[in-house]
């Protein structure tokens, strides 16, 4: 079994990840991407099984993306990295539609995680 990479590591395969994306992006994204070390469960959570990869914030205080490694290193301890570059790829971008969506007073993908978050009650029987 691989051991799970080390949270520089993340950041290092983050920032690659962020290279490639386009510059457009990150219009408006003050607080850019934080690498958070903790481990988040969702308080929608049933059976403490649903785990938080990241958030996209918008407050006061500006626009920025949490990730978070505890998390990730939970979900998929088992991933290769390459395997674990392409979670952490999809986890931002979907934050990064987050953003754009908020800039242009969309709620699409809200909508859509309300309705991922709804089956997963559904599933559980809740």
């Amino acid at each position: 079994m691989n051991e799970f990479i080390s949270i520089d590591r993340m950041h290092e395969i983050l920032d690659e990840i962020a290279e490639e994306l386009p510059s457009e992006f990150f219009n408006k994204l003050n607080g850019g991407i934080v690498l958070l070390p903790d481990e988040k469960i969702s308080e929608d959570a049933i059976y403490n099984d649903l785990f938080i990869l990241g958030e996209y914030h918008r407050s006061g205080m500006g626009r920025y993306i949490k990730i978070y490694y505890g998390s990730f290193k939970r979900v998929f301890h088992y991933l290769s990295e390459d395997e674990l570059k392409e979670k952490l790829r999809e986890t931002l971008v979907h934050e990064f539609v987050h953003h754009l969506e908020g800039l242009a007073g969309l709620r699409d993908l809200e909508i859509e995680d309300s309705i991922n978050l709804e089956e997963y009650r559904k599933n559980r029987g809740y």
